[in-house]
């Protein structure tokens, strides 16, 4: 049962930031393992728990990312991340645009929430087809969004607009690259305690429903390819 991080998980993030290199971790892989590995792998082992009880048939697993980086894929940087995250989501070899939850520790703070990760263009095709067949449902999903000061909706969108969305609530929607509703901030006392469970599973509930509606893209026909 996850009991809360500790100010030296903290103090590790930022070592690892300022410090990214081999013999530095080395000398301090035990305070990784149990300040913040540890605590992130029981607080995602809870998450799932809690989020299937809610979702029972999608067969929900977790996944804590490693610390480790692709040695291959550096790009001048150390080989270690400053920060740690676990997601949860439906098993699938293409994980890409699926719809995940996921919760993140990094020196400066914490995040969570709801998106898509790297959808290929035809994931976001797909979506707008879906917005497009009945605007009325991601539009009233979007009010709810907009009244609840929780979660903010980010993109990263694509340089040259698509065509216009059906109404104007939805634009941001229809012209997303890659999309996710979240919630960030410092570092905060609730995550030293058991408090931070309480929160996110309340913001896991309220961000159900927009689960439900990306996993409706899945099954959503593919646009015909262009000739």
């Amino acid at each position: 049962m996850f009991a809360g991080f500790t100010r030296e998980t903290v103090e590790f993030l930022w070592g690892i930031r300022l410090n990214n290199d081999k013999a530095w971790f080395a000398a301090r892989k035990e305070i990784y393992l149990s300040n913040l590995y540890q605590p992130m792998t029981d607080l995602a082992d809870e998450m799932l728990e809690y989020t299937r009880q809610k979702r029972p048939k999608e067969g929900l697993i977790r996944r804590v990312t490693r610390i480790y980086r692709d040695a291959r894929r550096l790009y001048g940087r150390g080989p270690y991340k400053d920060h740690l995250w676990f997601t949860i989501e439906r098993p699938s070899e293409d994980w890409t645009g699926k719809p995940a939850y996921w919760f993140e520790v990094t020196p400066d703070g914490w995040n969570y929430g709801l998106g898509f990760w790297r959808p290929s263009p035809v994931v976001m095709a797909k979506t707008r087809n879906l917005i497009n067949r009945d605007p009325a449902i991601l539009e009233n999903l979007t009010r709810r969004l907009h009244q609840n000061p929780e979660f903010a909706f980010s993109a990263e969108y694509y340089k040259r607009p698509k065509a216009k969305a059906p109404s104007e609530i939805l634009t941001p929607w229809y012209q997303a690259k890659s999309l996710a509703l979240i919630h960030e901030e410092p570092w905060t006392e609730e995550l030293y305690s058991r408090e931070i469970v309480r929160h996110i599973q309340s913001g896991f509930d309220f961000l159900l429903p927009y689960y439900d509606y990306l996993r409706r893209v899945e099954s959503e026909p593919e646009p015909p390819k262009k000739i």
